[in-house]
């Protein structure tokens, strides 16, 4: 499968790298966009900056000359993680002034899988009406709660339990968290 996963400057780098760590470039095709701000927030947040393992292909915010911007060619999913609420409202009223944007429209469009991973409190209900506008249009909207059922030990345990919701989504399987049990009789 082709995927392509973009990172905007929200807190939640972890939750990208993570995703990427998980994402093998020997069995799917695996692209990545940054927004304006993700680069900032990654040297925050990574101290050892953003990992790409090798095949991974990186592509540039301000080429629209990318795979991905036309419909012709969609990937079969994009995830945005984390998902500012800029970006998830420029998403939701369809603004393509970038190649993320775009790549994110032409999903819509395509009816191809489009996950937002925002990381956002509270919210408002201008975000919220983003969000109502982005299901409605067929996104899947997959937010950066953490679970601990699993009883994480580590912060990347924690970043884990919502990583594995969306490789769940993705159709890639993984063995990242225990799965919920059946209570015994």
């Amino acid at each position: 499968m082709r995927f392509l996963v973009a990172i905007t400057g929200a807190s939640g780098s972890l939750y990208a790298q993570r995703l990427l760590d998980r994402l093998d470039p020997a069995e799917h095709e695996v692209h990545v966009i940054l927004s304006q701000y993700a680069a900032q927030v990654i040297s925050t947040e990574l101290p050892d900056g953003l990992r790409l393992r090798e095949g991974v292909l990186q592509h540039s915010l301000r080429s629209m000359n990318l795979p991905f911007a036309s419909g012709s060619n969609p990937p079969d999913a994009m995830v945005v993680i984390p998902c500012s609420m800029g970006t998830l409202g420029r998403i939701a009223h369809g603004l393509s002034s970038d190649s993320l944007l775009r790549c994110a429209d032409v999903m819509l469009k395509e009816r191809k899988k489009l996950i937002l991973v925002p990381r956002e409190t509270p919210l408002s209900l201008v975000h919220v009406k983003n969000l109502e506008l982005l299901i409605l249009a067929g996104a899947q909207i997959l937010p950066a709660n953490p679970s601990y059922y699993t009883l994480p030990q580590t912060v990347e345990q924690v970043a884990d339990t919502v990583v594995a919701r969306v490789l769940d989504h993705l159709g890639v399987k993984h063995d990242l968290v225990a799965r919920w049990q059946e209570e015994p009789e």
